[in-house]
């Protein structure tokens, strides 16, 4: 579903400011796949996600979703086979449109459809059963404007978007990290739920060690724009915390370092 071949990114080549944030990747996600991501700040998981979503483009290596090189493909194009929710509420609405009109565009993402051929009642319909599920009573403010929203309902209303059509993979950059703790387990709550009613292939980056264990069935860590450790689903029921840092200890032969989200 996804494949990433021998990855490579470096910014600032040849100067002092040189960084190497990706170096030698290879990863892969088969179909229903969900692979939580962890490691520290600068250690190339955002950098990642943007290689996947077409934001960057690798100076080396290939990116393929469905067994398709679409490793020149730029992110408009991309767009048809990825879903997408970022740690801010308020990237992945419009806020100055509906929740209908948001939910239009979303739903137009991979069809010929736009948002032009307008709502019918039985769009309108799918929209409200789909905002049912959400639990936010939001299926009965299809007319309001998003923007006036709390943060926890953008976020659960984008997650849905990116849900909703079933995208061939589903791409979680942090998407509760902003939230107060009550939002963000009605988000992680959410995510659960909607990966599983539509098995979707999932990428799912977090520095809560807990919320990377509890969810999804593999794991990986990266450091320094390597993966240094893949935990498979028979290994993952069993996963620790503890588990985790000793082997972060193990491969770096240094501690990691931690702090109160990272540790969940």
């Amino acid at each position: 579903m996804l494949k990433l071949e021998g990855i490579t990114k470096i910014f600032n080549e040849g100067t002092p400011d040189e960084k190497v944030a990706l170096n030698h990747i290879n990863l892969h996600l088969k179909p229903g796949d969900f692979v939580t991501v962890i490691g520290s700040n600068g250690a190339g998981k955002s950098t990642m996600m943007n290689m996947i979503s077409g934001v960057l483009t690798p100076d080396v290596g290939k990116v393929w979703i469905d067994g398709k090189d679409v490793t020149n493909l730029p992110e408009y194009k991309r767009s048809r086979y990825i879903g997408r929710v970022f740690q801010d509420p308020m990237a992945g609405t419009a806020p100055s449109m509906t929740i209908e009109e948001n939910l239009a565009i979303a739903y137009a993402r991979n069809s010929s459809r736009t948002l032009r051929l307008g709502v019918n009642r039985e769009r309108r319909d799918f929209f409200r059963t789909a905002l049912e599920k959400l639990h936010l009573n939001l299926e009965n403010r299809l007319n309001a404007k998003v923007g006036l929203l709390s943060g926890g309902e953008r976020q659960a209303l984008s997650l849905l978007m990116a849900t909703f059509t079933k995208p061939s993979i589903l791409l979680l950059d942090e998407h509760t990290a902003a939230l107060d703790p009550s939002r963000a387990e009605l988000i992680t709550n959410l995510t659960k739920q909607l990966v599983e009613e539509n098995q979707l292939t999932t990428l799912m980056v977090t520095h809560n060690m807990q919320q990377a264990i509890d969810l999804g069935n593999r794991l990986i860590m990266m450091d320094k724009g390597q993966i240094i450790l893949e935990v498979n689903e028979d290994q993952k029921p069993n996963l620790t915390i503890p588990d985790l840092m000793a082997e972060f200890e193990r491969i770096r032969g240094e501690k990691m370092a931690t702090d109160r989200t990272l540790l969940g």
